[in-house]
């Protein structure tokens, strides 16, 4: 397995395997795949040249099977923390440690900015396998939004995490 920082060369891939995951697993991201199917991979080539954005693919055999983003955030008061979002392995190849390369990636690169303290996350409530790799890493539950995610007439709630570095 290979990991590493999505380039604009790896948004077409990008793009697939987002739409899998958005269709796959609809609760567990606050966009849809209907909101994105329409988004060309110019779209992603953007955020990845991006300054505060870093995209990290988790690549076997070439193949991108997994990902994750690390946003910084930009107001002058709120620099101090980054936010790990679109956490996403494909099912094919969970259980095999590409969940825990890819925040180890997102974790070093937070530490490497300078004046990272703290990263959030927030994780469907009842994911318990993504909450235990969370927890292995410090990350600790700091409170629950309930009905966070609404789909068609199911609710889904968020736990809201934080890992103080």
């Amino acid at each position: 397995m290979n990991i590493r920082r999505l380039q604009p060369s790896d948004a077409e891939e990008y793009r697939k395997l987002r739409l899998i995951a958005l269709q796959m697993h609809p609760s567990a991201f606050a966009s849809s795949y209907e909101e994105e199917k329409g988004n060309s991979a110019d779209f992603y080539k953007m955020r990845f040249q991006s300054e505060e954005s870093f995209t990290f693919g988790a690549f076997e055999e070439e193949k991108l099977v997994g990902s994750v983003t690390l946003l910084q955030e930009t107001k002058r008061k709120l620099k101090h923390r980054a936010l790990i979002v679109a956490m996403y392995v494909s099912d094919e190849c969970r259980r095999r440690g590409v969940g825990k390369a890819l925040i180890v990636a997102a974790l070093e690169k937070a530490n490497g900015m300078g004046g990272i303290e703290q990263i959030y996350l927030a994780v469907e409530s009842t994911n318990e396998p993504a909450k235990k790799l969370y927890r292995s890493f410090g990350f600790e539950v700091f409170g629950k939004d309930k009905r966070a995610i609404k789909i068609e007439d199911t609710y889904f709630d968020e736990d809201h995490m934080v890992l103080y570095l």
